[in-house]
């Protein structure tokens, strides 16, 4: 089986030019004694957007590595695929994150529903589990519950699993497998009854990606009860361990923190819990790679900062239709937005300062920052334009990306603070 190191950290590349950049940070933290896996993903949305080919991220992580001489392990994430979309990924990929949220609380077939209970005994009653405070209980009829509402997604993942299998081989694949799209957090029972429902598809499962408590919008930090969200953290450490040694899991089976990118206020709470277990972790997607390019883009002045000015002011003009595919994972204040007169007399400091997440500026807007998240879209109606801007810019671009990625991600996640 093609293993996953201990602690990998997704990042995503959208424009493919900010690879060599990323793995800057990555070389960084090998200085301070950490050895992070580098994933580089793209969903399928957003190749569809972009006009870009699952090929393309493959090309620009092997360049990178050959270029900086990396001697450690690194992935490509088929991001979110479905059973119709990934054969597009076959070839290039070698990590599968498989997205079965729209099966999530399909019906069940009674008798497969019967026959999952009828195989797991032990989830009936009392149980024990080693560094949970208390016993979880349960009775048939609540493992019933739990598992119709996920046995239509798992037995899914199991046919995506399967595929990619046949065509791959275990030596050439690392499933993950996400259940985080759903409407409430999954309790600690939730998770074991999901992880006994995927062990059943027979799926070499080495990350899961569970629903936790609060929001987790894109770009910006952790929305929620932060004690809640470490006592969840860690009872979801303790079900996996737990997992792996009553259902066959893979041993290296870790938590992969979904839209993992800037939630600075938990990695303090994720790092701790790391050292309590012993566990890795998958951070999905660290870095926000596009925002730092507008901010490299506009800290170079001339040319890169009338572009940036103008991606900001043609999201703003069509901020419903870009906002729609996220509506789930924003929260933006519209009031709290600068008009299009505004920013395009912005300096390079004012734009750069409104969009760099640095919570401690009083130039930090949010609301600026969600919006060119979701933003993309308008750079890539520039085409070639905005490539070259890329190019242009370089220097700047990759000061910002590099830096961004190792102190405000690497760092705190961990290191920082032990």
């Amino acid at each position: 089986m093609l293993e996953l190191g201990k602690y990998s950290v997704g990042v995503g590349d959208r424009f493919a030019h900010e690879a060599e950049a990323q793995l800057q940070a990555f070389m960084k933290a090998r200085e301070y004694g950490v050895d992070l896996v580098p994933v580089w993903n793209k969903s399928n949305r957003e190749h569809l957007i972009v006009g870009s080919q699952p090929a393309s991220v493959r090309k620009a992580a092997d360049i990178a590595v050959r270029n900086l001489g990396w001697t450690g392990g690194y992935h490509v994430d088929a991001d979110h695929i479905r059973l119709n979309t990934v054969d597009a990924y076959l070839d290039s990929s070698d990590f599968f994150t498989i997205d079965v949220a729209d099966s999530i609380g399909t019906p069940a077939d009674h008798t497969s529903l019967s026959d999952f209970v009828d195989r797991h005994p032990e989830l009936v009653g009392t149980l024990t589990i080693p560094r949970i405070d208390e016993p979880l209980r349960a009775v048939r009829a609540d493992v019933e519950r739990v598992a119709a509402k996920y046995l239509v997604a798992a037995e899914e993942a199991g046919k995506i699993h399967t595929h990619i299998l046949a065509a791959k081989g275990a030596d050439r694949m690392i499933a993950e497998v996400s259940m985080d799209e759903t409407d409430a957090p999954q309790t600690p029972f939730e998770l074991l009854v999901i992880l006994a429902l995927l062990a059943d598809q027979r799926i070499a499962l080495q990350t899961i990606a569970p629903k936790f408590t609060g929001r987790f919008n894109k770009g910006v930090d952790y929305v929620g009860d932060i004690a809640q969200f470490e006592r969840e953290f860690n009872e979801d450490l303790a079900v996996i361990a737990f997992a792996i040694e009553n259902f066959g899991l893979p041993r290296n089976l870790k938590l992969s923190v979904h839209s993992g990118s800037d939630k600075f206020s938990i990695y303090g709470p994720i790092r701790r819990a790391l050292a309590r277990f012993d566990a890795g972790v998958h951070i999905k997607t660290a870095g926000t790679t596009w925002l730092e390019e507008l901010i490299g883009l506009a800290e170079a002045e001339g040319e890169g900062l009338t572009i940036a000015r103008e991606i900001y002011c043609e999201a703003l003009d069509h901020l419903e239709s870009l906002c729609a595919p996220y509506a789930a994972v924003i929260d933006i204040d519209a009031a709290a937005l600068p008009t299009a007169d505004q920013v395009r007399s912005w300096s390079a400091q004012q734009y750069a300062g409104a969009l760099r997440h640095n919570q401690a500026s009083p130039l930090f807007n949010p609301s600026f920052r969600q919006l060119l998240h979701v933003g993309y879209k308008v750079a890539a109606q520039m085409g070639e334009r905005y490539l070259n801007a890329l190019e242009t810019c370089r220097s700047s671009i990759a000061r910002n990306v590099t830096s961004n990625l190792f102190d405000r991600h690497i760092a705190p996640l961990f290191f920082e603070g032990d």
